[in-house]
């Protein structure tokens, strides 16, 4: 799994990348692409991170996840088509593996909940 830019021009933003089977998989949440999870799965994305960091996270859940951040990363590579639908997501899970999807969402999302906060836990914007 490797990380994209974390370039502070861009703002709060998880890009990463991660094989599955003979591809290579882009996800990138942003804010607005959180927004999106929140909206699919009908709660806030603070606890289902934290579910998801207590092991409590179920393959549904996961692949919607996953559907979001697909598509952020499609619309943010400008890719024509359709948008990227839940088949598509249980494709690359069904090649990649849930754990390496579990850990390259959870990766992507934790870089967007703490962009802004310096080294030492403080928010350097007070």
């Amino acid at each position: 799994m490797s990380e994209g830019s974390r370039s502070s021009a861009q703002g709060a933003r998880g890009d990463v990348t991660f094989q599955a089977g003979e591809r290579e998989v882009r996800v990138l949440f942003t804010n607005r692409a959180l927004a999106d999870v929140e909206r699919r799965l009908g709660r806030g994305i603070v606890a289902v991170i934290q579910d998801m960091s207590q092991g409590d996270a179920g393959i549904t859940e996961t692949v919607q996840i996953l559907q979001a951040g697909m598509e952020a990363a499609r619309r943010d590579a400008r890719e024509p088509g359709p948008a990227v639908q839940a088949n598509q997501a249980f494709d690359v899970m069904d090649a990649a593996g849930f754990a390496t999807v579990l850990e390259a969402v959870m990766a992507a999302i934790s870089d967007v909940l703490s962009y802004g906060v310096d080294d030492e836990g403080a928010d350097p914007n007070l």
